[in-house]
């Protein structure tokens, strides 16, 4: 990442602005034109420097709900029991982490009763139990680059 990449992370994280050509706004305030901050979203997306862009929602305010949930799957099964797991579209994101507890996700739903519903649809098929931690308290943590 370069500089510009770093102001551009640095300056989104803040918000977006809701107008016509709101690419052109941030462009502005970074010093740079719409059509280079769109190529360098673009850029950074396909290196994988960010994993998404896009939108925030906070799950509870609108009707639904959130959950951190975690797995123990023995290595032989993981990529099977993923590929189900990334199935349901209430998956955000699946990953494996080195640790007994090695399939980690989170579940955003449009209904609370959704959660368990997914959950127990989960442990029907992989045979394995899903460790189900909802949050207790809601922190922000912001990360910013030095330019």
């Amino acid at each position: 990442m370069d500089e510009l990449d770093r102001a551009i992370i640095n300056e989104l994280q803040g918000g977006f602005p809701v107008c016509e050509r709101p690419y052109a706004v941030v462009a502005e305030r970074l010093g740079t034109d719409e059509y280079k901050l769109l190529a360098r979203l673009y850029r950074m997306r396909e290196q994988g420097v960010l994993s998404r862009f896009g939108p925030m929602y906070h799950a509870e305010r609108l009707g639904g709900a959130l959950t951190l949930c975690a797995m123990q799957v023995p290595e032989q099964e993981f990529e099977r029991v993923a590929d189900y797991v990334n199935d349901f579209p209430e998956v955000a994101h699946n990953y494996a982490r080195d640790h007994a507890l090695n399939m980690w996700f989170v579940l955003a739903t449009e209904t609370p009763e959704r959660i368990s519903e997914v959950i127990d649809a989960i442990e029907a098929r992989s045979g394995y139990p899903v460790y189900n931690m909802p949050k207790i308290e809601e922190y922000f943590v912001g990360l910013r680059f030095e330019a």
